[in-house]
């Protein structure tokens, strides 16, 4: 997501001393690439102070610990998050693991009663993001989830204009990722690393021998642990049109792709994607592509609210309007593009503080509803993808899909003696 951490010094410079009655003790799960940042970022607010670390790599815990002590900071290490959850001087847990970890970690720490910010997306799958949201309204947790862009004021000022009604009919919308990665190659299976507790960071996914591809960054390619670039990115473009649309559920979803960029990729989720999710009055297309960085309106990626009026087009540098004509009469005022003017990130952490210090869930951008939501038309996306259309998901205490095959990836198999949580 391109969020540069600022050094540890100039971090520890602008970090003040707090009461320790005032002090909010955070501990992290998943101790590399978002689950360091988000660290980071809440690392800005002089109450907040780091008191455990989890993670199943030596080498990335102590990586961690030698930063944090710059900061003066001595976090106590854990190899097991449920030993991290029982520490009494943790106030928040940030969860940055692995997609198929997210669901019993997050009903653990509801459990525990800790307050949570959960790295997006919410779930794996349809199923577990059901669970996720019933364990948070049993318990009363605070649970924030990392779609960040909720907090980011450009974002609220565009989807504010889309409810105006100035744009006119909006029978279609768009969201894109034209994403410049590259071909990932086929890797032999090998000897897990020095340091790493493997079967800890399989958990309830399927045994399968080591491979550098299916490990750390790489995760998200595997149908195993996440749901490629439709769940990494499509929860943040998506989510848009959501919050901007409120629909229901689709009424049909269709979506096909495939190995098309990379034909020899090593990826098991598609590198190029389509999906059209049919609602009440409007459409909604989601496409994404790997190796290729020019997208649609020149963004490589973005949001399109397409109205009778004029669209408004959106993406993390800012936004826009541009009006529709009839010959040469524009048919509204168009608006030119409206820089980002705040660090998203920084604002969705600080969302949650306030939150928690509020005690009240209603504050937060992204609550696990929210979160879920978004997830779900995300899983129902990639479940049209794997097995074909999918016709009018039934929305009753848990969503249904007609056809077996569907059905049969509404919810994962858990292994290794992990069990799904009844909440």
């Amino acid at each position: 997501m391109g969020v540069v951490p600022i050094p540890m010094e100039v971090l520890a410079s602008i970090r003040q001393n707090v009461s320790p009655n005032d002090r909010i003790g955070v501990g992290l799960i998943g101790c590399k690439g978002m689950g360091w940042n988000n660290l980071i970022s809440m690392l800005k607010m002089s109450e907040i102070e780091c008191v455990a670390l989890c993670d199943i790599d030596d080498s990335v815990l102590n990586q961690r610990k030698s930063e944090l002590e710059k900061l003066n900071t001595q976090p106590v290490l854990y190899k097991d998050y449920r030993k991290l959850l029982e520490d009494k001087n943790v106030d928040i847990v940030i969860i940055a693991t692995p997609d198929h970890w997210h669901c019993l970690q997050m009903v653990d720490a509801c459990t525990a009663g800790k307050h949570i910010f959960l790295e997006k997306p919410a779930s794996n799958s349809v199923g577990e993001a059901e669970i996720m949201m019933a364990a948070a309204k049993k318990y009363k947790s605070i649970v924030q989830v990392n779609q960040w862009q909720r907090s980011q004021q450009h974002f609220k000022d565009a989807i504010t204009y889309v409810h105006s009604g100035k744009l006119g009919t909006i029978a279609q919308t768009k969201a894109w990722m034209f994403n410049g990665h590259s071909i990932l190659p086929k890797a032999e299976n090998g000897i897990v690393p020095a340091g790493v507790n493997y079967q800890m960071w399989l958990g309830p996914a399927s045994e399968r021998p080591f491979n550098p591809n299916r490990f750390h960054y790489n995760f998200r390619w595997y149908w195993d642990y996440a749901g490629g670039l439709m769940t990494d990115w499509g929860v943040h473009l998506i989510d848009m049109v959501l919050l901007g649309m409120k629909p229901d559920m689709p009424q049909s979803v269709v979506s096909m792709g495939g190995h098309l960029a990379y034909p020899d990729d090593a990826r098991q989720t598609p590198d190029t994607q389509t999906a059209v999710y049919q609602y009440k009055g409007f459409q909604m297309i989601w496409e994404h592509t790997m190796g290729r960085q020019y997208g649609h309106y020149g963004m490589n990626n973005g949001i399109a609210f397409i109205g009778s009026n004029g669209t408004l087009l959106l993406n993390r540098s800012g936004w826009e309007v541009r009006p529709e004509k009839d010959r040469s009469q524009p048919r509204m005022e168009g608006l030119a593009w409206q820089k980002k003017l705040d660090d998203g990130l920084d604002m969705h952490t600080q969302n949650l503080v306030q939150a928690i210090k509020a005690g009240d869930a209603a504050v937060l951008s992204c609550p696990i509803e929210a979160g879920a939501n978004t997830a779900i038309h995300c899983h129902l996306g990639n479940i049209a993808y794997r097995t074909g259309r999918i016709e009018k998901p039934e929305l009753g205490v848990k969503i249904r899909l007609k056809d077996r095959d569907s059905q049969l990836l509404l919810m994962p198999r858990y292994h290794h003696g992990w069990k799904i949580p009844a909440v």
